[in-house]
């Protein structure tokens, strides 16, 4: 029997991932780490080194290199998120709406001429992007959107409604909407009484779109803008209708599950740098005479810790080498991965802070900002509720995925 197998790292499967992971750790420690604390504060999005990373030919990962990306995979992006969130989940958020919520969704549904014009100024950093999905009355009721669009004489459409929060939003201090939106709309009812969903590219300086109110005083996620987006009136031309009307559901569901696993591996960042710093505290810091390591309390939430760390790395890195991101079909596994991960990243920042005591509890020592961060990714991209419907509704389909 082969010996060759037990040389597989999930994680790096590839010289070219292990490169990529070398690269973005080597920019996180030099550029993202220096300013993460102070942008958090501020409530900041560090737009400058957020175009950096354009330069870097991160802000297109998975683009085929004709259009200026990396033409990578899911498991290349879970890399990056991972070593992101591991300094600054908030820059992290916004890489990933800009990434993986509105490029990644262009490359797999636009059609050629709006990826010939669009593609390469968000690969270039140039443009930014987001998507607009949730509403202030809707989130993860997509169906139920009152976003509507309707068609005129002329072929455009007349856009009405409003979306809320949008990362990537606004994109600076004086509330500058995105540069561009992949923007879901109602366009009719079908059959059977369903919405029908249909896709628009709305771009900055069209008519009737604007910036509403920039979301303050969040939990987390404070270096990523998270916004109001408004559409009166608004009129978008033909040719930036993605697909055929109706037909968003098919894509919607299909870049769901690549999110879903960037999220996965923003958690699996998150989980990492705080079991690093409860272990190097548990040694630096003495009680009666002996680094705090050594008592029990400690030992439980340093090794429950490891093991839930190592759990999820492992889950996280099947699910994206499975992910194909021109096709839907893992849905299963993508939901699983961010119910266990983003969970866990949260209780390995609690223990954390529970181990390093006051110094745990406040922001220049990082994992209460973590912590903080965590929360958000139970909730964005899909509820933990919504996942377990999933899941279990999945496994009465298709119930031989148990013993598989």
């Amino acid at each position: 029997m082969s010996e060759n197998w037990r040389d597989m790292d999930m994680a790096n499967p590839t010289e070219e991932h292990s490169m990529l992971r070398e690269m973005v750790r080597n920019f996180v420690r030099d550029k993202v780490e220096p300013q993460a604390l102070e942008n958090d504060r501020e409530e900041r999005f560090n737009i400058e080194l957020f175009r950096e990373m354009g330069s870097m030919g991160l802000l297109g990962l998975t683009v085929p290199t004709e259009y200026g990306g990396a033409g990578m995979d899911a498991t290349s992006v879970a890399i990056v998120n991972e070593e992101l969130s591991y300094s600054d989940p908030g820059l992290c958020l916004a890489f990933l709406a800009h990434d993986q919520l509105f490029v990644n969704n262009l490359v797999h549904s636009g059609t050629d001429a709006q990826k010939d014009r669009i593609l390469p100024k968000v690969c270039s950093g140039e443009w930014v992007g987001c998507l607009g999905m949730s509403e202030p009355d809707y989130g993860t009721d997509v169906l139920g959107m009152q976003t509507n669009a309707a068609i005129r004489d002329n072929g455009s459409w007349l856009i009405n409604g409003r979306k809320m929060w949008i990362t990537n939003g606004i994109i600076d201090e004086d509330g500058t909407p995105a540069d561009v939106v992949w923007l879901y709309a109602r366009t009719g009812t079908d059959d059977r009484g369903r919405a029908e969903i249909t896709t628009f590219l709305v771009e900055r300086g069209m008519e009737g779109f604007s910036a509403g109110q920039k979301i303050t005083d969040k939990l987390g996620m404070r270096a990523s803008t998270t916004a109001e987006l408004v559409f009166e009136d608004c009129v978008v031309p033909a040719e930036n209708v993605v697909g055929k009307p109706g037909e968003s559901m098919i894509h919607l569901m299909r870049n769901l599950e690549h999110e879903r696993v960037g999220l996965a591996a923003m958690s699996l960042g998150i989980a990492r740098r705080c079991l690093h710093d409860m272990n190097s505290y548990a040694t630096e810091r003495e009680a009666f005479g002996k680094q705090i390591r050594d008592f029990g309390q400690i030992q439980r939430h340093i090794g429950e810790s490891w093991a839930e760390y190592r759990a999820m790395r492992a889950y996280i890195y099947d699910t994206a080498r499975q992910i194909e991101l021109s096709e839907a079909g893992h849905r299963l596994d993508s939901d699983g991965v961010k119910l266990y991960a983003t969970t866990t990243a949260k209780n390995i920042a609690d223990r954390a802070i529970q181990v390093m005591g006051g110094y745990g509890y406040v922001g220049e020592y990082v994992v209460e900002r973590m912590w903080r961060d965590a929360k958000l990714l139970e909730i964005g991209g899909g509820t933990l509720e919504s996942h377990q419907k999933n899941i279990t509704k999945d496994l009465k389909r298709d119930s031989e995925a148990i013993d598989s």
